[in-house]
């Protein structure tokens, strides 16, 4: 399973997916948005829009701090 999250620091809900994450022992791998042109670029591809946090697990795009879609992505991933 992979999952990448595209965020920002200065993000309050990026932080709270993160944690949420990290409760849970799903390892990550996080892009900042406001580093990379290329990371924005692939989240706007990704998602369509410039919101963050931008969740892909396995290809499953979820906006936003969703804790039920998030538990649903992670269950079929794995």
């Amino acid at each position: 399973m992979e999952v990448q999250i595209y965020t920002t620091p200065v993000c309050p809900w990026c932080k709270k997916v993160k944690d949420w994450l990290k409760k849970k022992k799903v390892s990550f791998i996080e892009h900042d948005v406001s580093e990379s042109d290329k990371a924005r670029d692939d989240m706007i591809e990704k998602s369509g829009q410039m919101a963050v946090p931008v969740i892909d697990i396995d290809g499953k795009i979820i906006v936003g701090f969703n804790e039920q879609k998030l538990e649903d992505a992670l269950k079929k991933s794995k």
